[in-house]
């Protein structure tokens, strides 16, 4: 007999009415104007809660980044701070910022969910996850992941100075930047479909919702289970079509709000 592996639950208050969920901003210096639309919803939006399913950040190499108080990470926390003073706001770390840590957390006022999270709200039982653990087809990515999850591997790598962590990450993000090139979207092994049925049955939800592989969309998956892809977000590269949504649950369902609209 399987038994089901306990998994966190994020409970929506009796007087929520909206949750926006959003994923793969990848913010960084380099995205002006995507950093500036998040601003602008965090500061108006009316969501009783925001949740973050990761890559919120192009990289985190340690919340030590946040010794520069006016830096443009810690900026970004304290926008989230603001928008934690009149909702729930909260993060699910992704691959490109699962080293974000506490510090980062106290800045920001958000609540951490752990790498699976369930959210119980409107009736419904939804699975959250960034979607870079499901993709077992790369199996080059699953094994580093598996490394730097690891709490030697963190704790070795965060006691190295700022300058080479970044050094070591900006050699990964152009190494990622070159399959894109080369692969196009094939660089993104999509979910798969038999890893994404099971953690339905064993949380016992029939909808999944996930980032990561930057083809947003909604997919059943039979049986009456579900998933639904967030988009990325990208309001700076002049070649690509501008991106930038959040996926509004309530108690009529799921919809795809454009940020326009959103705030």
């Amino acid at each position: 007999m399987s038994l089901t592996v306990p998994v966190q639950v994020l409970h929506a208050a009796p007087h929520w009415r909206c949750v926006d969920i959003v994923s793969d901003l990848h913010l960084s210096l380099d995205t002006p104007r995507t950093a500036a639309a998040l601003s602008g919803y965090l500061h108006t939006t009316d969501a009783d809660a925001v949740l973050v399913l990761g890559d919120l950040f192009e990289v985190w190499v340690g919340d030590d980044v946040l010794d520069s108080a006016d830096g443009f990470e810690s900026r970004v926390l304290r926008q989230f701070a603001d928008c934690a003073a009149h909702c729930t706001v909260a993060m699910l770390v992704g691959n490109r910022d699962f080293l974000l840590g506490p510090r980062a957390a106290a800045l920001a006022g958000w609540q951490v969910l752990d790498e699976v999270c369930m959210l119980d709200a409107f009736g419904r039982r939804t699975v959250l996850v960034h979607g870079d653990a499901q993709c077992l087809a790369d199996v080059d990515y699953q094994r580093f992941r598996r490394q730097a999850r690891d709490p030697a591997w963190q704790q070795q790598f965060l006691a190295q100075p700022l300058e080479r962590r970044r050094d070591f990450a900006r050699g990964l993000r152009d190494s990622s930047e070159h399959r894109k090139r080369t692969l196009g979207m094939a660089a993104y092994p999509d979910l798969d479909r038999d890893a994404m049925r099971d953690l339905l049955r064993q949380h016992q939800a029939t909808a999944l919702i996930h980032g990561h592989t930057h083809r947003p969309g909604d997919e059943a998956l039979g049986d009456g289970l579900v998933r639904h892809v967030l988009t990325d977000w990208d309001l700076d590269h002049g070649s690509a079509a501008p991106r930038a949504e959040v996926l509004r649950l309530t108690a009529g369902g799921v919809q795809r709000v454009p940020l326009s609209q959103a705030c």
